[in-house]
């Protein structure tokens, strides 16, 4: 059994974030470097994801491994350069996604496909290249974890016309609860967060024009901060969340509950 003061650390861990260089992604790895692991982050945009990099360094460990992950090649080359820096794995944070916005009459079926291809594909392909190094990590007492971010959109039908996004957002939760069953026996957890609203990029238009109305729609009355994605990620990862897998966790300020 850990001593209490190091129930919650993720001290010395590898980790690797996707979509790290902004938005939720960007807070989760910096709450890692923060909390002394060792953190890849990967974003397609090499320059971002380079100086992302560089400035969170500045407060531990941070390496850049830039990648396109709408498609499976793009998933092995993310793999291949982490095999060639890393002999394991210990937490993986599937946070990569896209959104696509239109009316019913008009949304494209080029949205189906960029939307389910990065934000559920994506996760099965990186997950599956990455599971030798996961499992030279895992330990009954301490297993690997994988870390998906799916959405309150994924459990509530959102007000929004995203329809490719909140399917997929659902599509990751139901992925997370078989990849979690099918993992248990390697000594694998799979876990989902479910984010509510939060200053990101993706974000930052939606809340430009309905800010006051979505706040006024959370429960707790306010939007997510980035301490409230890095504490479910670290919690998530550390000794706290051993025996924790298969479950989709919102972090919405008590949104998932106006249904």
């Amino acid at each position: 059994m850990s001593e209490a003061k190091d129930l919650f650390s993720v001290s010395g861990k590898i980790v690797l974030v996707t979509g790290g260089s902004r938005g939720i992604g960007l807070m989760i790895a910096r709450g890692f470097v923060e909390g002394g692991a060792k953190v890849y982050i990967s974003s397609r945009k090499a320059e971002v994801c380079d100086g992302v990099a560089e400035e969170l360094s500045a407060s531990g460990t941070c390496i850049s491994l830039p990648a396109d992950l709408s498609n499976e090649a793009g998933a092995k080359h993310l793999a291949s350069e982490l095999s060639s820096c890393e002999s394991k794995l210990d937490v993986l944070v599937n946070n990569a996604g896209a959104n696509w916005g239109a009316p019913l009459a008009d949304y494209p079926d080029a949205a189906w496909d960029k939307v389910l291809a990065l934000n559920v594909k994506a996760i099965f392909f990186l997950t599956r290249e990455v599971l030798s190094l996961l499992e030279a990590s895992a330990s009954a007492d301490d297993p690997a974890r994988v870390i998906n971010i799916g959405s309150v959109d994924g459990l509530h039908v959102p007000v929004l016309e995203t329809y490719a996004y909140s399917t997929s957002k659902a599509a990751v939760h139901h992925l997370t609860r078989v990849l979690a069953r099918q993992m248990a026996p390697r000594n694998i957890t799979v876990n989902a967060v479910a984010p509510g609203p939060f200053e990101s990029k993706m974000m930052q238009e939606t809340l430009e024009n309905f800010g006051d109305a979505i706040r006024a729609s959370v429960p707790l009355d306010r939007i997510g901060n980035p301490d409230d994605m890095a504490g479910i990620a670290l919690y998530l990862s550390s000794r706290a969340a051993a025996y924790v897998t298969g479950a989709v966790i919102p972090v919405d300020g008590g949104l998932s509950t106006c249904i």
